[in-house]
This record gives C-alpha cells, sequence and structure tokens, in this order.
C-alpha cells in the first residue's frame, strides 16, 4: 500500500499551487484544513480526499494524522499553526515538513528536546522546505564546504515578487519587531544593518531583515554570526529604521488585527504569468578569522515555484524511503547540499572569489 500523506491548509495560496501541482504528478495527498467550504470544491476538483479539522483541538488532530505517513504544513502564519501540527506529529509518529520561513518556528523544530522526541517517535522534523529556505540553505552548505573555518556567513536575495497572503500576514507580524541576526552561536534583536551586495547586476544597497537562515544556517554550517539580506535603498532602509522605533505600535493586537484583515481582503498572490517573469538572485559570502573569504551566486524560478517544486521532491524523496534521517533537520542536511540544484530552473553556482 502507497504511504499517505497529507497537505494541511491546502486551500492557501502556496498549498493550492502544492496540491494542484501534486495532483498533476499523480500524486495523492489527503488535503487538509479547517474550512470545508474551500476545502471540499478543491478536493472535488482535483479528485483527492480531505479531512476538515482545526489545530486547536490537538486531539482531532492526532486522529486525523495516525495513518498518515508525512503532513506538509502549509497553514500561515506559522507562528500559529506550527507548534500545534508539530505536536500532533510527535504524537502519532508522522514525519512533519513546513513551508515556513519564521526564525521562531526553526528554533522550536530544532531544539534538542524535539530532536530527541522526534527520533524516540521514529519520524523527521525538516521545516522551511520551500523557498524559506531551501535555496539559501544549500548555498551556505556550499559555502562552508568552500571554507571550512568560516566563522562569519551573510546571504541575501532579490525578488520582485508579489507576496501571498500567508506571508503578508507574517511580514505584519514582523514588523512588530526588530531585525535578528545570530551573533557568536546567539540569535541577537538589532535595528536594520546597511550593506551592499552583486548579485551580478553591480553592487546594490541592502539591510538585513530577520529570515529563517539566521537559525538553519546554524544548524546546517556550525557558522556563529549569521546574517540575511534584501536589497534596500537608502530611503527603504531609513523608513524601516523609522518603523523599528516605532515597533509598540505595530505591536497592538487591533493593529495587528486591521491589517491581517486587509491582507486577507486586497492580497491575493502573484499569478502565474507574474511568477514566470520574477526569478530570484541568491549570494553568500563566507570568511573566517584569517581574513579568507569565498563568495557565490545564482538564480532559481520564482520563490513560489520553488515553493512547489522542492516540498514535492522531498515528499517523494522520504515516502520512497531514499532518506534515512531521523530526528530535527534541516533541507541541505536531508537532501545534500546539491539539492536545489537538481530543481528545475536553477542556474549553477557561480563562485565570484
Amino acid at each position: 500500500m502507497q504511504p499517505s500523506w497529507m497537505i494541511y491548509g491546502a486551500y492557501g495560496y502556496s498549498g493550492e499551487l502544492i496540491a494542484r501541482e501534486a495532483a498533476a504528478r499523480g500524486m495523492s495527498p489527503i488535503l487538509a484544513g479547517r474550512n470545508e467550504g474551500k476545502l471540499r470544491p478543491l478536493a472535488n476538483e482535483l479528485g483527492l480526499g480531505f479531512r476538515v479539522f482545526d489545530l486547536a483541538d490537538g486531539k482531532a488532530a492526532r486522529r486525523d494524522l495516525e495513518d498518515m505517513t508525512a503532513v506538509l504544513n502549509c497553514a500561515g502564519p506559522f507562528s500559529q499553526t506550527a507548534r500545534p501540527m508539530l505536536n500532533a506529529c510527535l504524537d502519532s509518529k508522522t514525519h512533519y515538513f513546513d513551508i515556513t520561513g519564521e526564525i521562531e518556528v526553526f528554533e522550536l523544530a530544532h531544539d534538542p528536546a524535539t530532536s530527541t522526541r522526534a527520533r524516540q517517535a521514529g519520524i523527521l522534523v525538516c521545516p522551511g522546505v520551500g523557498f524559506d529556505v531551501v535555496p539559501t540553505d544549500c548555498l551556505a552548505a556550499q559555502l562552508k564546504k568552500a571554507l571550512p573555518d568560516a566563522t562569519r556567513l551573510t546571504l541575501a536575495f532579490q525578488s520582485r515578487s508579489k507576496l501571498s497572503p500567508g506571508t503578508a500576514k507574517t511580514t505584519v507580524e514582523g514588523a512588530a519587531e526588530l531585525c535578528k541576526v545570530r551573533e557568536a552561536g546567539r540569535i541577537q534583536d538589532t535595528y536594520a544593518r546597511p550593506g551592499t551586495v552583486d548579485f551580478g547586476e553591480g553592487e546594490r544597497s541592502t539591510m538585513t531583515i530577520a529570515w529563517g537562515d539566521v537559525s538553519t544556517a546554524y544548524y546546517t554550517t556550525g557558522i556563529g554570526t549569521i546574517e540575511v539580506c534584501i536589497p534596500a535603498s537608502r530611503k527603504t532602509f531609513k523608513r524601516v529604521r523609522r518603523m523599528q522605533r516605532m515597533r509598540w505600535v505595530m505591536a497592538r493586537p487591533f493593529v495587528q488585527n486591521w491589517m491581517k484583515r486587509r491582507i486577507e481582503q486586497k492580497v491575493s498572490g502573484p499569478s502565474k504569468e507574474e511568477r514566470a517573469d520574477n526569478p530570484t538572485s541568491l549570494w553568500g559570502r563566507v570568511s573566517d578569522e584569517a581574513g579568507q573569504q569565498r563568495t557565490a551566486r545564482f538564480k532559481t524560478p520564482n520563490g513560489y515555484e520553488v515553493t512547489i517544486e522542492a516540498p514535492l521532491a522531498i515528499i517523494e524523496a522520504v515516502l520512497a524511503g531514499k532518506t534515512t534521517s531521523l530526528g530535527s533537520v534541516t533541507p541541505s542536511q536531508l537532501m545534500g547540499d546539491e539539492f536545489v540544484w537538481q530543481l528545475p530552473g536553477v542556474t549553477p553556482l557561480e563562485w565570484v572569489d
């Protein structure tokens, strides 16, 4: 009998893209979520089974996962869904995957207590199997291999793509906090920091952001000082710094709720054509105490295309028994540091220095 797996949050922007591609490939995931009105029509259209349950009901979640080999959690913001789904997976002995980019979720997943419980249950816990963080995780691993004594890692990416509703809501939550970097092995809050990066078209001004690799790249590489950047003009950088000084306003529940309701009304995510027209550039640099450094860059299709391809490739490998890992792992630890370059449309790694 073929192993069963589930997509939770299947009617969200990314979840639906993944569900449609899975069905097109002849895969048979069970679609799941808490809204039957959105779930049933999609499942019927794709000819797939479905289950309705709310993660707030732990007993129901465990019941509906008991016969599942793996679950792919696509229901963001993951700050609200990762912990209850992960607990249900640990109890039901179901492999856990998600497409988060949220640092707190990665830290929860890679907590030694979580990893120990996962190994005891005989399961994998591997968050971040979409664009967050597959490309940057593989890049970090390649950079570490090129400079084994590296003590500092900087990663950057550039994309003009629209956001999905779930990602937009996560961004709203992040606006109530400072940026995050890792220094001497510990994650620290800080105001956004300026920098410059050359993605291959000349140097661009950048600023640091709270991105998942601040967590995951540490577990992948062991490098203790890590930051992640995106392009930002001087004007944008100054505006972000002002917003960070006023973050207490954004942290108010009524502000958060109002902005998330607006997102639900206004944000739909990029169309297929918009995704095709907006690829992503990635860049990374490591350096060591002696002043040596290695820099590399490459391009992927639009981040949402990676978020379709990478999870399905990982799920297929796990269900086919092609992986042997147990406990908490990063994508490159699970699939190897060449994994992202096995996906469609990803350019070869270019070493700059």
